[in-house]
Order: C-alpha cells, then structure tokens, then sequence
C-alpha cells in the first residue's frame, strides 16, 4: 500500500530531477507503476480543529444562552409558559466547517435532560446543552407561621400555623401553582376560605399534562425562629420565620455585651411569614449574637463572627513598568494583580493602557485607557484599552486569550473609585454591531464575586470566542457603570455589588475597566479615552 507522506516524497524528488535536468522517461513509467500498482493510504495526520457551538438560541428564551468553551456546555434559559418537553431552536451557529449532530434545529426537544450534541471537523466534540426553567409557585394562608415549602420534586405543599389555629376554616390569601395563564387547578382554588384538615389533592394542568399537588397543614408551638445569619466583614444578614400578620423583627449584641440592640421594623423586609434584614455598621473579627423576635416572643439565637476586610490590590494605579513596548501595571519583579490588552496592542502598534500623571488628588499616577486602531497600512483592528484583575495569557492571531480573576475569599458592599471620560463616535464595529456605527461610544467598569475553580478564560476570537457573562450561574454579585457622554473632569463613583445570595462565599474578585463597552467585538470609536484611579473596596452599607 503506497501511501500519501510516500507519494509526497517520489513528488518532490520528481521535482529534483527535472530541475537538474536528468528526468527521463523511464523513470516516469515506474512512477505510474507504482502507483497502479498500490491502493493509496493516507497517513497524514488530520488537524485538530476544536468544534465550538458560537450561538444557540430557543424559542421562548428569558435570557441569552450561556456557552462554556471549555467544558464543551451550553445552558439556555426558559420562561416558565414554555413546554420543556418540547423546545424548539432558532439559532445554532457552530465552528465554519462543522457539523452538528443531530441538527437540532430540526424538530422539537425534551429538555428535562440534557442533549448531547456531537459537533465533527475530522475529529468529534460532544457538547451538553441543558435547559434551566423557573416556574413560581406560591400559596399563601392569613397568619400562617414563616414561608410556605413547596416540593417541585414531590410536588408537595407543606403550610405552617399557629398551634391552636382552626385549620377546617383557614383563609387562603393567594395561590399560583403552575405557569401563568395556562394553567388549569382542579379543584380550582380562590382566596378565600380553605379546610386542610385533611392533606388536600389538586390536580394541576399545563401543556395538555396533570401533575397531583398534595397541600398539607402543619401546626406549630414555635411563634417565631432565626433560620439563618450570614456574617461578612461589617454587616451580618439575618432570616426568620414568624407570623404573617404581625411586625416580626431582630435583636443583636456584640457576644461580650448583655445588652440586645432593636432593628426598627421599618428596615425589617417582610414576605408573609418569612422576614429578613442587614445589620450594617459592624466590627470585623467581631463575634455578635442574632435573634428574631415577634412582638413578646423570642426566637433561638445564632453567634457568628465576622470576617476580615482586604484592601484591593494596587488599586492606586501608581506601580508601573515597560517590558519593551508594553506597559505593565504592576512593578517590575513584584506581585501582579492587574493586566491590559496591551500585549495584543502592541504586536501591531504601541501600548493603549499607559499610565498617566493626569490624577484627581493631583499626585501619583492613573490608568489611561484608549481606543485605538492598530494595524500597518489601514490593515488591523480595532484596540480597546482596558485594565483587569487577571493575566493577558497569549495572542491568538490577532486576537487575544485572557485569565479573568484574582482569588478572594471576602464579601465587599461596593466598588469606589475615580473616573474620567471622553467618549468618541463608534467607527469600527463588528459586523452584528452595525447599528451603533456613529453612536457615542461608552465605558464601562463593573466589579462581581464570583465561585470559580480556576481562572475564567476569555477569547476574543470569534471562531470560539467565550466573553465575561454577568448571568452565569457561577456570578454571586454584579455591579457596573456605563457612561456613554463625557465627564466634567475627574468624577468620583460607587457601584453596589448585588447579591443573589448572602451565604455563598467567593473564590474570586473580577473588575474590569474598558474605554469601549464593546471592546471585546472590536467595536468602538477611536479616541475614546477612560481614565480610572484610587480604586478602593467598601465592606458596609
């Protein structure tokens, strides 16, 4: 069997031959001899082409799809009127060249698991596409005791009340147990008067399907209970359950003192029977004790003890220095914390993150930041200027690859900090972006916390391109600033980090500061110019 890596080579001596002038007929007879004599084998080994899914979208969507290169998963996001049983596609782009199988824009699918879908360009790849859902479910009973527990799983419905509740003649305030306008409840339950004193059967049916909810009714002696206290650096979030009819509230104390401190009612946030509130103005690596209380009755108590606060790193911006062409934000041989695109900048230009005497305290040094065009004879792309917590890992072509994060453990209130910018008309713009093409560009600077394993890799190629989502699962708090106009000068800023969840505790911190807000699809206005300075983190509120 002659193979292709042989043919090659009788080719390329064929070529030396008649390039010496020695080529003969004969010779070329046995070549053709040769090659009728054999089948060919090709032992070239194929490239190895990663297949990425670039886009997906469903009908029905309540956010855009979340896509993880690296672990070859996509999540879509559905509103709860949607059939999960029967979701249909619209859009699925994938690496040019690939195919996908099966072609999931054909026909309808089950997402209540996962699908797997085998992307193929010489090698295979299998990607997870999964789907999230939220359905609200609610039921809600005058004077019932803390939160209603509803079981999507075991389709269960578990109210509690008062011990000497009279729970034949309950009033039922509100109830909501499937999506919204098309579902049907058999019985079909009103507010109104409710007997539970028996576990109730209702039959509940969406999308031509019945699923058997069961309601049942739980008496309790306990009036009011903490049921939860998370402790950060200077304020402690506390949960409890109570009746729902009345002003139900906290009390706290430093773990040394005798003395309770009231939270006023009026900063207690209240939903039916469960409540909840943050005691701000607080001691670090302070030990404090939590109770909730409900008008004469005292709940059980938690002690906790408060985390330390941690100053963020160089966020004065006055530790430069130059490796060649490209400016680095740290010093030279010391710990680095932040990075710029300013490796990618200058394989075709100079560096457009630089440091700058321009300040608002008129001594140190900021971060200039600049949109630019980079190229060689109108031959480049669009360069936005931007600084972050991470590591610039490498330049792919003309594109780059990035770690976003730095490890944190602590759980900060807010960013502050100072800002300065000019904006410039959009004149480059990626090929979905047309539409802002001579729209004032705009910065943007946003802080979130975060549960990541590892470092988040972000690649502006768009062949595989994986960008910063604020939505991913993975974010535990998100804040951010956009401005599209100039500044009077220097302006000082506070963005308040959102939490979805008090308990969760991060591994890492991500700011990021761009000039242009579309940077990472080389969308922008050249000259547009973000200066940022004396960043610090707030741990209360």
């Amino acid at each position: 069997m002659i193979s292709v890596r042989f043919l090659k080579n009788i080719v390329n001596g064929v070529r030396g031959f008649r390039n010496s002038g020695i080529l003969t007929s004969g010779l070329v007879a046995v070549i053709v001899a040769l090659v009728a004599a054999g089948c060919i084998k090709n032992d070239l080994p194929y490239p190895r082409i990663p297949q990425f899914i670039l886009k997906l979208s469903a009908e029905g969507e309540k956010q855009a799809a979340t896509i993880d290169s690296l672990a070859y998963k996509a999540t879509i996001y559905l509103d709860e009127t949607v059939d999960i049983q029967n979701v249909k596609f619209t859009e699925f782009r994938c690496t040019e060249g690939a195919t996908a199988d099966p072609d999931i824009l054909e026909g309808t699918y089950d997402m209540t698991s996962p699908l797997t879908v085998t992307l193929s360009l010489y090698q295979d790849y299998e990607w997870t596409i999964t789907a999230e859902q939220t359905i609200e479910r609610y039921l809600t009973i005058e004077g019932q005791i803390g939160e209603t527990v509803i079981d999507d799983v075991a389709h269960r419905i578990l109210v509690r009340v008062q011990g000497n509740a009279d729970v034949a003649h309950l009033k039922l305030l509100s109830i909501k147990l499937g999506p919204e306008g098309i579902t049907t409840m058999e019985p079909a339950l009103e507010p109104g008067e409710i007997n539970l004193s028996e576990p109730l059967t209702v039959n509940v049916t969406c999308w031509d399907r019945t699923t058997e909810w069961t309601i049942y009714v739980e008496r309790t002696e306990t009036i009011v209970e903490t049921t939860q206290v998370d402790a950060w650096s200077q304020v402690i979030w506390a949960y409890g359950n109570g009746p729902a009819d009345v002003a139900n509230s906290f009390q706290y104390r430093p773990a040394d003192s005798e003395t309770w401190i009231d939270i006023p009612a009026s900063q207690v946030t209240q939903n039916e029977g469960a409540f909840s509130v943050c005691i701000p103005h607080l001691t670090p690596l302070t030990k404090y004790v939590v109770r909730a209380v409900s008008g004469e009755n005292i709940a059980n108590e938690f002690e906790v003890t408060t985390e330390a606060t941690e100053d963020l790193i160089d966020g004065s911006f006055d530790q430069w220095w130059q490796n060649g062409r490209i400016w680095c934000p740290w010093n030279e041989g010391g710990t680095q914390f932040w990075d710029t695109g300013n490796t990618g900048a200058a394989t075709l230009g100079q560096s457009n993150v630089v440091p700058s005497d321009d300040t608002p305290t008129g001594s140190g040094q900021s971060a200039k930041l600049e949109t630019r065009f980079v190229g060689i004879a109108g031959i480049g792309k669009l360069a936005a200027g931007s600084i972050y917590t991470g590591k610039f890992v490498r330049v792919d072509g003309t594109n780059g690859i990035l770690d976003f994060g730095r490890p944190w453990s602590v759980r900060p209130t807010k960013l502050r900090g100072y800002y300065k910018y000019n904006t410039a008309p959009i004149n480059y713009a990626s090929a979905d972006l047309k539409y802002l093409i001579d729209r004032p560009d705009s910065c943007h600077i946003y802080v979130a916390m975060t549960d990541w394993t590892a470092p988040y890799e972000i690649r502006t190629n768009p062949k595989n391109r994986q960008i910063f989502d604020p939505a991913s699962p993975a974010i535990i708090a998100y804040g951010e600033l956009i401005r599209g106009s100039d500044t009077d000068g220097w302006q000082e800023f506070e963005i308040e980090l959102k939490y979805r969840s008090t308990a969760r505790i991060p591994s890492y911190i991500q700011i990021t500061c761009a000039a242009s807000k579309y940077g990472d699809f080389f969308t922008g206005g050249v000259g547009a110019c973000l200066f940022v300075d004396q960043f610090s983190l707030i741990y209360d509120y």
